[in-house]
């Protein structure tokens, strides 16, 4: 069954440099936390905020191995009034036997308050 994976973070700067490296620490922590395999995943959507526009965060993905030939598609999130700021959201669609409850979506740095009802396990 295909399940998604959630994930957020939070860059320091528009600058490429911090979008990459925010982008790539919350896709490693994703990947560890769940044992994804790239062969699992049919594909990766990111979105970030307005204010983020110095560089594609789908190009830190393309520094895993194994995961050239995973479709990742960018976009803008909705320009929701007082939303967070700097914020790049990962949705992974992967092939797996965990329920939705097993499953452990990441939220770091400023992000860890968009969804404090998700269940935190392994990772902190």
């Amino acid at each position: 069954m295909i399940r998604g994976m959630r994930g957020a973070t939070t860059a320091n700067q528009n600058t490429e440099e911090a979008i990459i490296s925010a982008t790539e620490e919350l896709l490693a922590k994703l990947i560890q936390v769940n044992k994804i395999e790239p062969e699992l995943v049919a594909s990766v959507f990111i979105s970030t905020t307005e204010d983020i526009n110095a560089a594609f965060p789908a190009r830190a993905l393309r520094k895993f191995p194994g995961w050239t030939y995973v479709p990742v598609m960018c976009m803008r999130e909705m320009p929701v009034e007082n939303s967070l700021q700097m914020c790049i959201r990962v949705m992974l669609h992967v092939n797996t036997d965990q329920t939705q409850q097993e499953i452990n979506h990441v939220y770091l740095n400023k992000a860890k308050v968009l969804r404090p009802d998700l269940k935190v396990s392994k990772h902190k």
